[in-house]
């Protein structure tokens, strides 16, 4: 019995528009909820919602970087259009999986200083994951 060759590749496809969704959806809600004018459950609701967000999506991120380890045979660079996909590709998951730690360890406890350095390391990952998600495309166009 042999492994179908394009399992790898479907699999990575599958996985990796969670995340990319998620921390963009995270961005959004956790945005609107500090901006909200005053405490309601509407900013409680936002704040919520950014909360599950961020956490999903650095769950995600797992499946989609093993699969894309298999795809590329263990290649943590590579060359060419592979490279810029990866230069983007492992600050994100590192930001990304520490915002969800953060969350979870630190939450409805964090001070306001501290929430707007999480909103600027939440959107500065949101914007190299759409960096990975725009580089892995050309990997696809371009194969």
């Amino acid at each position: 019995m042999s492994i179908d060759p394009t399992l790898w590749p479907k699999l990575h496809g599958a996985s990796v528009h969670f995340p990319i969704a998620l921390v963009m959806a995270a961005a959004l809600f956790d945005g609107l909820a500090f901006f909200w004018p005053r405490p309601s459950p509407r900013k409680a609701q936002l704040h919520a919602a950014g909360y599950f967000t961020i956490i999903l999506g650095a769950l995600g991120t797992f499946p989609a970087v093993l699969s894309g380890l298999f795809m590329t045979k263990g290649e943590v660079l590579g060359h060419d259009t592979l490279l810029f996909h990866h230069l983007f590709v492992w600050p994100a998951f590192a930001g990304l999986v520490g915002l969800g730690v953060w969350r979870v360890l630190v939450d409805d406890r964090a001070s306001h200083r501290s929430f707007i350095a999480y909103l600027v390391v939440l959107f500065l990952t949101a914007g190299l994951m759409a960096g990975a998600g725009y580089w892995g495309g050309e990997l696809i166009l371009n194969s």
